[in-house]
């Protein structure tokens, strides 16, 4: 089990990083003009706009949240006058609101994709894993908020310093063992799908991460014909 765990949560992750980093690079290099999202806008519009802008505020406000729930220390909240009791139940709460938003839109967006012909004509294999991981990350992440609603584990002293070790290059996957197998599903999920990303059409989030989401849609008009 400590060999598994170790393979899981200390090779694995710096495995993931590699590729995410160097993948990325190298697509670029390679394939500068494919950095983008290859929007299906011009397919279909109308049932576009609302899950695609609930997805990005849903999942914009969850990351932020794991950044400062995870990669800030518990003694910086502390300072704050924020206890880890207060800290936990603020994240399962927003956690629970910006969670539904993501999976909300996300369920849109997959939905559209297979129940329109053209897009669906359009979507390739690789579209189909990217959102097949991506569905898979946002439910059970969703999922273990469900779950903390009703049962209590303490991330803040595993999880939280297990993640600011591996970025700090100090890992001690021994803080992963006592995890519940739910939460080391998720992180498996998140690990994989960072090191998919550099193949996938989510290399965009690293263009207009934010503009996108105050962006102007396309509006069309038809010509007037002149004589």
């Amino acid at each position: 089990m400590n060999i598994l765990n170790t393979l899981a949560f200390l090779v694995f992750p710096y495995l993931v990083l590699a590729t995410f980093v160097v993948g990325h690079i190298y697509r670029y290099v390679v394939n500068p003009y494919g950095w983008n999202t290859k929007s299906s806008e011009l397919l279909d519009k109308k049932g576009l706009r609302f899950g695609v802008t609930i997805f990005h505020w849903g999942i914009i406000f969850t990351l932020l949240g794991h950044g400062a729930g995870l990669l800030i220390p518990q003694r910086y909240w502390d300072a704050l006058g924020i206890n880890s009791q207060a800290h936990t139940l603020f994240a399962t709460y927003s956690g629970f609101v910006v969670g539904a938003a993501a999976l909300l839109g996300l369920a849109l967006l997959i939905y559209r994709r297979i129940s329109k012909e053209r897009i669906l004509a359009t979507t390739s294999l690789n579209d189909f894993v990217t959102l097949g991981l991506l569905f898979f990350v946002v439910t059970t992440g969703f999922a273990n908020v469900i779950n903390g609603l009703y049962e209590h584990f303490d991330i803040l002293t595993t999880i939280a310093p297990w993640l600011r070790g591996i970025l700090t290059l100090t890992p001690d996957a021994s803080l992963m063992l006592e995890v519940p197998l739910r939460f080391k599903v998720h992180i498996l999920a998140v690990l994989t799908l960072l090191g998919f990303s550099p193949f996938s059409r989510l290399v965009h989030i690293w263009s207009v991460p934010l503009t996108y989401l105050f962006r102007r849609w396309i509006v069309f008009r038809r010509r007037e014909a002149s004589f």
